[in-house]
C-alpha cells in the first residue's frame, strides 16, 4: 500500500474511532446508570464512578484521536489517544467474559482493537504526522 492509501486508510479508522468512542463515552458519561445497564450488561454491576471514568476517557480519546493529527499540534497525542482505546479494549475483552456476554461483545472489541493498534501502528511507525512547522 502506498503511503497517500495508508494515510487515507489511517484517517478513515481515526474518524471511525472517533465516532464510535465519541458516541459510547458520551452515553456512559451523560446516561443514567439504569438506562445504560438496561443496553449494556456491565454498568450494572460496577460502580457509577467507574462507568463514568470509562465514559469521559473515551470522549477525551475520541478529541485526541483527531485533533492532535489534523492540527499537527502535538500529533504523538493521537498515538497515546489510540494507545488508551488499545488498553481499554484489552481490558474489556477479559471483563466481557467473565460477565458471560463474551460472544455478544467480543467482536466490537477485536474490531476496536485491531482499529487502534493499526493507528498506534501507521502513526508511530509507518506514517507518523509531523509537527506544525517542522522540516519536512
Amino acid at each position: 500500500m502506498d503511503n497517500k492509501k495508508l494515510n487515507i486508510a489511517l484517517w478513515i479508522v481515526q474518524i471511525l474511532l472517533a465516532l464510535l468512542y465519541g458516541m459510547a463515552g458520551f452515553m456512559k458519561s451523560t446516561m443514567p446508570i439504569p438506562e445504560l445497564a438496561a443496553m449494556l450488561t456491565w454498568p450494572g454491576v460496577v460502580p457509577e464512578w467507574l462507568v463514568r471514568f470509562v465514559g469521559v476517557s473515551e470522549l477525551v480519546g475520541a478529541v485526541g484521536i483527531i485533533v492532535p493529527a489534523a492540527t499537527r499540534i502535538l500529533p504523538s497525542l493521537t498515538i497515546w489517544a489510540a494507545v488508551g482505546f488499545s488498553i481499554i479494549q484489552i481490558l474489556a475483552i477479559p471483563f466481557h467474559g467473565y460477565l458471560g456476554d463474551w460472544a455478544m461483545a467480543w467482536p466490537l472489541n477485536a474490531v476496536l482493537l485491531a482499529m487502534s493498534v493499526f493507528v498506534v501502528w501507521g502513526r508511530s511507525r509507518k506514517l507518523p504526522i509531523a509537527v506544525r512547522g517542522a522540516a519536512a
